[in-house]
């Protein structure tokens, strides 16, 4: 009897592992829809907006290119002093772990928009490695992405002349889902916060495929 017991317990847990979701960050709000003439309550989660930037290869790269995958972003510049050579570092090792995977994709704005063009940024992404467009490095106006950070991504982004290189900014990892939510947001400095993405990355992936 106690070792069917203990089955049962192996079973359970291994089923609550299995069914391990991520929480939706950011804004929520709760409506009321008519559903086949019955009234429903439904939260509505906030979600990454419509944006047009240019990548390292001067393309346009709007939000429709990350339909149908999940993506971590960040907000960085290439003269950064502190933290971005550390967040890029180990964003790599999650690029180069889920290289090729069609369901995955990462997303790095410069928020440096007079230094970094694209050309600087192309010439950023070649010296880090990277090869076709599954990590975009993304170029835009200073007040679209300024916006998008701080509205959206919920990440705080500014100049300031005091500031390391002329900005001030956090050094989160970003996980979006395929429905353009936040799902998790992570120290890019810290290592086990890295290797913590990476798993939660595998959850949503799971998440999604079922």
């Amino acid at each position: 009897m106690k070792y069917f017991k203990f089955i049962f317990l192996l079973v359970f847990f291994a089923a609550c592992k299995q069914d391990k979701r991520l929480p939706i960050l950011g804004g929520r709000e709760v409506v009321q829809k008519m559903i086949d003439g019955k009234q429903v309550t439904d939260t509505v989660y906030q979600t990454i907006p419509a944006f047009r930037f240019l990548n390292q290869d001067s393309s346009a790269v709007t939000n429709k290119d990350f339909d149908g995958t999940i993506y971590v972003a960040d907000f960085f510049f290439t003269s950064c002093p502190t933290i971005c050579p550390t967040m890029h570092r180990n964003l790599l090792k999650v690029y180069q772990k889920f290289k090729g995977n069609k369901e995955v994709k990462l997303l790095s704005h410069t928020i440096d928009v007079k230094y970094d063009t694209p050309s600087r940024l192309k010439a950023y992404a070649t010296k880090l490695g990277i090869e076709g467009n599954q990590w975009e490095f993304l170029w835009g106006s200073r007040d679209s992405i300024y916006s998008l950070a701080q509205k959206n991504y919920l990440v705080a982004v500014k100049e300031d002349k005091n500031g390391p290189g002329g900005f001030v900014h956090q050094g989160y990892l970003v996980l979006v889902d395929k429905d353009k939510r936040i799902r998790g947001a992570y120290d890019g400095t810290v290592s086990n916060e890295v290797e913590q993405l990476v798993k939660d990355m595998d959850i949503l992936l799971k998440e999604n495929n079922k």
